[in-house]
C-alpha cells in the first residue's frame, strides 16, 4: 500500500506580493513556495509555521487563512507515496528584504544538509513565475480571498 504523507504549504504574501523560492545547488527543482511534512501528532498550523520559519528564515509570519487541501500522487516524481497537501495563506508583518539566501538545516526529506534556498517576492497576480509540481494549484484561491479582502478599503496595496 502506497503511503499517504502530510504535506503544508505556505503562501507567504507582504502586500501584494508572494514569497517564492529555488534551490541554487539544484535548479532543475523549480521556483516553489516553502513547504514540508507534518510531524507525527503535529497539528497543521503549528507544522506550517514551523516549515515556513525553517525554510525562510522569517520569524514574523501568521497564519492568515486556510486555503483548502489536494490529494497527489508523487510517482512522477519516482517517490512510491501519496501527498495529503494542506495550503495555508501566511501574512509576514516586518519588512524582509526584496532577495535573500537561507539554508534549511533540518530538511523533512531526510536528505543531506544544509539545503540553501534563494528567495525572492513575485508580484500578484500577474508576475508569479510558473511553479513546480502543483505548488500554485491554490494560487486562485488566494488571489480571490486577498483581492474581496482589500475592496473598497483605501490604501488597500498596503494592506495585503
Amino acid at each position: 500500500m502506497t503511503p499517504v504523507i502530510r504535506k503544508v504549504f505556505a503562501y507567504i504574501t507582504h502586500r501584494d506580493r508572494l514569497l517564492v523560492f529555488r534551490h541554487t545547488d539544484f535548479p532543475e527543482a523549480g521556483i516553489q513556495v516553502p513547504a514540508g511534512t507534518v510531524m507525527r501528532d503535529e497539528d497543521l498550523e503549528v507544522a506550517v509555521l514551523r516549515e515556513a520559519e525553517e525554510e525562510t528564515g522569517l520569524g514574523d509570519l501568521r497564519i492568515n487563512s486556510y486555503l483548502g487541501d489536494q490529494i497527489r500522487n508523487m510517482a512522477e516524481f519516482g517517490k512510491d507515496e501519496i501527498h495529503h497537501r494542506h495550503f495555508y495563506h501566511l501574512l509576514c508583518d516586518g519588512d524582509p528584504a526584496e532577495e535573500w539566501l537561507h539554508d534549511e538545516t533540518d530538511p523533512s526529506d531526510g536528505g543531506p544538509s544544509p539545503i540553501h534556498f534563494e528567495f525572492f517576492w513575485a508580484e500578484m497576480p500577474d508576475q508569479i513565475p510558473a511553479l513546480i509540481a502543483d505548488h500554485g494549484i491554490m494560487l486562485p484561491r488566494l488571489k480571490e480571498r486577498m483581492g474581496s479582502a482589500n475592496q473598497g478599503r483605501p490604501g488597500n496595496d498596503q494592506n495585503l
